[in-house]
């Protein structure tokens, strides 16, 4: 498995899906879709509409990723939580 903690993205990234051109703004990461319960790398909406509607929100993982437009602030706020992050998905992984 990729690094995770290195992989996954700050809040306000923008990105391009794997053959879709509409371009999408990450808000949210370990995200679990309510209807299916499954959980995902991210949650976005469009870009540049913003999340207009809860049925809306685009769930998608790291892997459907095509294109890195836009890389969202980091700070050692955010390394530190993403270390968190990683540290929770390889814990969940392993039981």
């Amino acid at each position: 498995m990729e690094n995770m903690e290195q992989n996954l993205l700050p809040i306000g990234s923008v990105v391009k899906f794997k053959d879709w051109d509409q371009t999408l703004m990450i808000y949210g990461r370990m995200q679990t879709d309510s209807e299916t319960l499954k959980r995902w790398d991210y949650v976005a909406c469009f870009y540049p509409h913003g999340n207009i509607a809860p049925d809306s929100n685009i769930f998608f993982n790291h892997k459907d990723i095509s294109e890195v437009v836009f890389r969202g602030y980091e700070n050692e706020d955010e390394l530190a939580f993403r270390r968190a992050l990683a540290e929770g998905i390889a814990r969940a992984e392993q039981s």
